[in-house]
């Protein structure tokens, strides 16, 4: 790790650290925090994808909705018009839209097959958008003047990396740049997060294999066809399966940095408290050493 120890960490005159956990847990609330109370620079894995990488795709998708209203095509051909995506770091509506949801068409889903296309496009973008991320450190202090980095990734970072490949690319040069840091949550935190996507299910980034075996196993368990299948259902009854399917992805990437536990995260006020917290922990891990994460 690029910070052996809490003293290390605390007399870096520059501090750089990357977020993973479920989207919940507090990644873009300390994320902000660091951003609005303190000399950080907010590099979010979301916005970068959504802009960068798939913004051609969610304002053709924007367009391809229009060209359906023969008021909006002839204003749209004419050039009479623009579409563009309003995408913040606290509002992902216009990506998550996009990625969508498979199933019945009438009832809001997409084909499975362009929905898979889809999750694709954002494997692909998520990677590269993670791959930039040593590129933003040196922008963020040659072009801005922020001495510290936070890079807030997104909840499927764990679908397009291998954490238990010692070589794995991604980790790789993440961990050489920044402080892995994992917030891990308790019982208690996944029966809330299940709770709240319950009331308001939302597009999720799978690992295709997982996808396709979550896919096949809720049509064979509910009998309903693939265009007819519910898009909130099928998203609802796969999401407790996903976290179950990441949980094990994100303990074995946190091997590649610190783990904090989200009680502890959601308590923090000032960038003080977050600096604080982070030292202490990697005192305890100097403490007690653990191996890499790609060699257990």
């Amino acid at each position: 790790m690029i910070y052996e120890d809490g003293a290390k960490w605390t007399e870096a005159k520059q501090k750089k650290a990357l977020l993973f956990a479920m989207s919940g847990l507090g990644k873009t609330y300390i994320s902000s925090m660091l951003r609005h109370r303190g000399n950080w620079f907010h590099y979010s894995i979301d916005y970068r994808i959504g802009t960068r990488y798939m913004g051609e795709h969610i304002v053709d998708n924007f367009k391809k909705a229009a060209m359906a209203v023969p008021f909006l095509a002839e204003l749209l051909r004419s050039d009479s018009i623009s579409m563009s995506s309003n995408i913040t770091f606290e509002n992902l509506a216009p990506l998550s839209t996009y990625l969508g949801k498979p199933g019945d068409v009438s009832k809001g889903g997409i084909p499975f097959d362009d929905y898979c296309n889809r999750q694709a496009q954002h494997h692909a973008a998520e990677r590269a958008a993670l791959l930039d991320t040593p590129h933003f450190i040196e922008r963020a202090s040659d072009l801005y003047r922020y001495d510290n980095f936070i890079c807030d990734s997104g909840g499927s970072i764990c679908e397009v990396v291998d954490p238990w490949d010692a070589a794995d690319p991604i980790l790789t040069a993440l961990s050489e740049n920044l402080l892995m840091i994992w917030i891990a949550g308790s019982e208690d935190h996944t029966a809330e997060l299940v709770r709240r996507f319950d009331l308001a299910p939302k597009p999720m980034c799978y690992q295709p294999e997982f996808l396709m075996t979550c896919w096949s196993d809720y049509q064979r368990e509910t009998g309903v066809q693939p265009d007819k299948v519910n898009p909130d259902d099928f998203i609802r009854w796969t999401y407790a399966r996903a976290m179950a399917h990441r949980q094990p992805r994100y303990a074995q990437m946190a091997k590649w940095g610190i783990t904090l536990q989200a009680n502890d995260v959601q308590n923090l006020k000032t960038p003080q408290d977050f600096e604080a917290l982070v030292a202490e922990t990697l005192d305890h891990r100097a403490a007690a050493p653990r191996s890499n994460g790609g060699e257990d």
